[in-house]
């Protein structure tokens, strides 16, 4: 007859070998002959806990604390249990109890920091971590988890070395790979980052978590067809893969493919109906398409299931303003500063709420791009008007344009740093000041030029300019490549219906890698390229006062062209941003300003058939006036 021992040491062989169902049987077969074999119980109680019975579990492992109250080792495996029940603190001491018991208990220590790190103790959790390294400093685990804890608490350096040392460790550990992955990517190591997925992916081809993230740092690259690929084979690993649901539509977004993308956000929110995040993608994706009402009730699902998520505020807000919802609308739009996309600036001086300055220095700092400086600088003399003393910030290429601007008594250079020297009562990001001024169309300061241009810059151009007989027109096709949004670009290749206009020579105003275009796709375009002869904005404008007018799609170049009272010419997204409004084709905010609209989604074919035709009796009332109208500013 097989004896209790002989059926102990089978089922212990079966559950080392992970054949857990037989191992349980021998275990059950064993307590049948000797009930009190507390061995059998613990791994029993084990056993049901790697299976997931977690009552069970519970329930051996206390029979064999009531058995054996210092049992270390029953305590630590209850507390395992405890913790996937939800029940942290009770886990808590139970891992506390293990090792009281036995203070050199590794796993207990180890466990008891994921419990912490549970309960957002980071550093009781990281302490608890460097112990069971202490005890066990081979333990890839516990280095990879102290890593995460790092973090959590932003010490993103010590969570490279962690996760490091754990693939040190463990050369085959595809979640350390892809935790250094995202944690290069949010150094903005890129490379780095594709390099520690790919390490992942292919020690575990069917990790569906690394290939979404992998997707996430090629979108962020612009390789969002390679990012498509990869959140694909992510959803087809893990078809309730909500996340990569969400960021494929981004994705497709991306590439213009607003109804695939509308698809793939509507199946992300089927699998997780309280996806805010997916809520507020889905509203841009809406509000893309022109379809502006269902956009605002998306963005109202995120902010009801995350009411305190500034991005879907900042979007709802970009609607209201489209549409001319003012009030609410700026209310909306300060959402903005608390967005992941805004450097805040944090100061001990309190925001300005509007009311009478009386002699008080007001710090007012730029933000976002060099368009929105310069569209928003018209505001400074409001607060001088109220008793302001100015001190206005702005980035190096706008200093020299901008130092002599009214409403400025004091100008700053914005540095790498944030920091800010003069000292100041109270402080105001530049785009709350229409909010706080309560600008409706009726009373947006539209009085040009507001800025103005350098009268000795303005005459070394003219004498670069002058021999030009020609109708001369400064273009830039491409916005910012740091914004990534295609509804701000078109393609140098767009303009070449104009160049059938004989008597036009264009100047490129582009500036960056697109500049580089006017060197292979102007064919029958007279075109000069300027970009190696513009130092900053300052060059710009004096360039642009010696032109007959400015086309371009919503860049800097349109803002600073409206702001010296140039003559320019807006080439417009179907649904652009909400400065341009809907439906109108002049702009409140510059008098001198022309915009032409897409007809259909990005379509720009369109619009240059409507600015082509408006060329041609542009031209040809220059040519009856004998002369070309040119805007030179005086200096004050």
């Amino acid at each position: 007859m097989t004896t209790s021992k002989v059926l102990f040491k089978k089922a212990l062989k079966l559950h080392q070998s992970g054949e857990l169902v037989c191992a349980a049987s021998f275990y059950k077969e064993v307590l049948k002959r000797q009930p009190g074999h507390i061995d059998a119980i613990f791994f029993l109680g084990t056993l049901n806990l790697q299976l997931g019975c977690l009552n069970a579990a519970t329930m051996f492992l206390l029979q064999v604390i009531a058995k054996q109250p210092e049992h270390s080792a029953a305590h630590n495996n209850i507390g395992t249990a405890l913790q996937g029940q939800g029940k942290v603190k009770e886990a808590i001491e139970r891992f506390q109890q293990a090792i009281a018991l036995k203070p050199d208990y590794d796993d207990a220590f180890y466990n008891l920091g994921t419990a912490l790190q549970a309960e957002g103790k980071l550093e009781e959790a990281a302490d608890n971590f460097q112990k069971a390294i202490v005890l066990k400093p081979g333990c890839a685990l516990a280095h990879y988890s102290l890593g995460n804890v790092f973090r959590e608490q932003r010490k993103i350096d010590k969570a490279i070395a962690c996760q490091k040392l754990a693939i040190q460790l463990k050369p085959d550990y595809a979640m350390a790979y892809n935790n250094l992955g995202s944690l290069y990517q949010e150094l903005g190591k890129l490379d780095e980052a594709v390099e520690s997925y790919d390490h992942a992916i292919e020690l575990k081809p069917d990790y569906a978590m690394a290939y979404n993230n992998l997707g996430s740092v090629l979108q962020e690259l612009g390789k969002l067809d390679e990012a498509v690929e990869s959140y694909d084979h992510a959803i087809e690993l893990k078809p309730d893969y909500a996340m990569a649901y969400n960021n494929l539509g981004s994705a497709l977004q991306g590439l213009g493919k607003l109804d695939e993308a509308i698809e793939s956000y509507d199946h992300a929110i089927e699998l997780k109906p309280d996806y805010a995040m997916a809520y507020n993608n889905l509203g841009s994706a809406l509000q893309e398409r022109g379809k502006l009402e269902e956009a605002i009730e998306s963005y109202d699902h995120a902010i009801e299931l995350m009411p305190d998520e500034a991005s879907a505020h900042k979007n709802r807000s970009t609607v209201l303003l489209l549409t001319e919802q003012f009030k609410e609308g700026w209310a909306e739009y300060e959402w903005r500063l608390l967005t992941k996309d805004h450097r805040l600036r944090n100061f001990q001086q309190p925001q300005w709420d509007g009311k009478r300055l009386n002699g008080r220095r007001i710090f007012v700092h730029a933000e976002q791009g060099f368009g929105d400086t310069i569209q928003f600088i018209r505001y400074l003399p409001r607060i001088q008007s109220l008793g302001g003393h100015v001190i206005f910030e702005c980035r190096r290429d706008l200093y020299r344009l901008l130092r002599e601007c009214a409403g400025i008594d004091d100008m700053v250079e914005r540095t790498s740093r944030n920091t800010m020297t003069l000292p100041f009562d109270v402080h105001i990001p530049l785009l709350s000041l229409p909010g706080i001024f309560g600008t409706t169309l009726d009373t947006i300061p539209s009085k040009v030029p507001y800025i103005t241009v350098d009268s000795k810059l303005v005459e070394r151009w003219n004498k670069l300019l002058d021999n030009d007989r020609n109708f001369k027109i400064g273009i830039v096709w491409s916005g910012n490549p740091k914004f990534k949004n295609r509804s701000r670009s078109c393609s140098l290749v767009d303009f070449l219906p104009l160049a059938d206009i004989p008597g036009i020579t264009f100047y490129s105003l582009q500036k960056g890698k697109d500049s580089e275009d006017t060197l292979h796709q102007s064919k029958g375009m007279h075109i000069i390229n300027l970009e190696d002869r513009l130092k900053d904005f300052a060059d710009t404008a004096a360039i642009m006062t010696n032109l007959d007018l400015i086309i371009s799609t919503d860049t800097a170049v349109v803002h600073l062209a409206g702001a010296i009272g140039k003559k320019v010419w807006v080439l417009l997204h179907r649904i652009p941003d909400w400065r341009w409004f809907l439906n109108r084709y002049d702009s409140p905010w510059y008098p001198e300003m022309r915009l032409f609209r897409q007809t259909e989604l990005d379509d720009w074919s369109s619009v240059f058939v409507q600015v082509k035709e408006a060329l041609l009796q542009e031209k040809l009332k220059g040519d009856t006036d004998g002369q070309h109208c040119k805007f030179i500013p005086k200096c004050p």
